[in-house]
């Protein structure tokens, strides 16, 4: 439950800063990819569950589709991009749920590490 809560906050904290820019390099994008990215790991580490890691995936993945719509008085996290131009928002939800996905697959080492201790 705390895991999923940890990532819609880190989900929430990406999706506002994931559209900032400085000229053309995306910065904002490259450090909420890199945020969500340890967060990720570090559940997974810290726990040694793929199930918290999974939580937070989940948590991040709602909190983005959520702040990603029209708002009740027509406000928008997530603008649209205009013609011709890289969809960040696009990039930050699909890039976000591919981290978690390689987070949550990644075999657990621990057992191979143990069996070459001995």
């Amino acid at each position: 439950m705390i895991a999923l809560v940890i990532g819609a906050v880190y989900g929430t904290a990406g999706t506002i800063a994931h559209a900032y820019t400085l000229g053309v390099v995306p910065v904002g994008l490259i450090l909420a990819l890199i945020g969500i990215g340890a967060m990720f790991v570090a559940m997974r580490g810290l726990t040694g569950d793929r199930w918290t890691a999974l939580a937070g995936g989940v948590g991040a993945l709602a909190a983005t589709v959520m702040f990603s719509g029209t708002g009740p008085g027509g406000s928008v996290v997530v603008p649209a991009t205009p013609e011709g131009q890289i969809n960040l928002g696009l990039v930050w939800g699909i890039g976000m749920a591919f981290i978690a996905t390689v987070v949550v697959a990644w075999p657990d080492l621990s057992g191979a590490r143990a069996e070459a201790d001995n």
